[in-house]
C-alpha cells in the first residue's frame, strides 16, 4: 500500500518537477546571456577610454570598471537565485600590499569573483581570452598580461607588481583537473622570486562543478550554487622555484581535502 502511495504521489509531482527544471535551464542560459552583455558592455566603453586616457590612467580606469562590471554581474545572479557567493575575505586584501594572489581553480567563475573584489588587482590570462572578441579590449584596458610567452609574462609581471598592485594568477594554469586541486606551475614561484612579493594562497570552495573542467554548457546545475573564499597561508617570496612548487601543492591539497568540492574533471549532475 505504501509503495503503491508513493507512485501516485510521484507520478503527480512530475509535472512540477519538469517545470522546476525548465525554470532553472532557463534561468542558466539567462545568467549567460547576461555575462555576455556585461562583456560586450565593457568592451564598448573600453576602446574610447584606451584612446583617450594616458597609459597608467587607462589602466587603473579599466581595472575599477571590469570589477564594477563583475560585481553587478554577480548580484544578478544573487538576485535570480542561480548563486550564493561569500567572497568577504577577499576585502582584507584590497588596497593592500603588491602580492601574487594564489588561488586554486574550480570554476570558470573564480576569476570574476576575485577581480570583483579588487579593483586594483592585475590578472594573468590566457591568450585566447585576451584576444576573445567579448574579453579582449577590456583586458588590454586593463593591463592585463597573457600568459605566453613566458619570458615577457613574467617581465611585464613584475612590472606590474613593482608598481603596487596584487596579481590574480591561477597556479594551476587551469581549471582544476583533479580532486582537490591539480598539478601546480613554477609560474607563481618564478614571478614572485623576480618580484621579491608574497604569494596569497586563496581557496574557493564550491558545492557544484558548474563551469568546472569537464562541465558541459548544456547541463544544468542545481540552484543555487553556493561559492566560499577564504584566505590561506601567505607564503614569502621563494628563494628556489621548484622546491616552492612542492611546497604549494602539497599546501593546497591538505587544506583543500575536506572541502566543499566536486571531483574533477566533472560530470553530468543527477537528472
Amino acid at each position: 500500500m505504501g509503495n503503491k502511495s508513493n507512485a501516485v504521489l510521484n507520478e503527480r509531482l512530475k509535472p512540477y518537477v519538469g517545470l522546476r527544471a525548465l525554470q532553472e535551464t532557463l534561468r542558466m542560459h539567462l545568467g549567460f546571456m547576461l555575462l555576455g552583455v556585461v562583456c560586450l558592455s565593457v568592451t564598448l566603453l573600453a576602446f574610447p577610454l584606451r584612446v583617450v586616457l594616458p597609459r597608467a590612467l587607462s589602466k587603473r580606469v579599466g581595472r575599477k570598471l571590469i570589477a564594477v562590471a563583475f560585481r553587478s554581474y554577480l548580484r544578478l545572479l544573487v538576485v535570480m537565485e542561480i548563486c550564493r557567493f561569500d567572497l568577504t575575505a577577499l576585502d582584507a586584501l584590497r588596497d593592500g600590499p603588491a602580492i601574487i594572489i594564489a588561488p586554486n581553480h574550480p570554476s570558470l567563475l573564480d576569476a570574476v569573483m576575485i577581480l570583483s573584489r579588487l579593483p586594483n588587482a592585475g590578472c594573468i590570462m590566457k591568450a585566447e581570452l585576451v584576444n576573445n572578441v567579448f574579453l579582449g579590449r577590456g583586458a588590454r584596458l586593463a593591463g592585463y598580461i597573457r600568459n605566453t610567452p613566458l619570458r615577457t609574462m613574467v617581465q611585464l609581471a613584475v612590472a606590474d607588481l613593482h608598481q603596487g598592485s596584487p596579481l590574480l594568477l591561477f597556479p594551476e594554469g587551469t581549471r582544476s583537473t583533479r580532486f582537490p586541486v591539480g598539478a601546480m606551475q613554477g609560474t607563481a614561484g618564478l614571478i614572485a622570486k623576480h618580484a621579491g612579493v608574497p604569494v596569497q594562497t586563496v581557496l574557493i570552495e564550491t558545492s557544484s562543478g558548474f563551469l568546472g573542467k569537464g562541465w558541459s554548457v548544456r547541463w544544468t546545475p542545481e540552484m543555487p550554487i553556493t561559492y566560499r573564499i577564504r584566505l590561506g597561508k601567505r607564503f614569502d617570496p621563494p628563494q628556489h622555484t621548484a622546491r616552492f612548487v612542492t611546497e604549494l601543492e602539497q599546501y593546497f591539497q591538505s587544506e583543500l581535502a575536506h572541502a566543499q568540492l566536486p571531483d574533477f574533471p566533472v560530470s553530468e549532475p543527477p537528472t
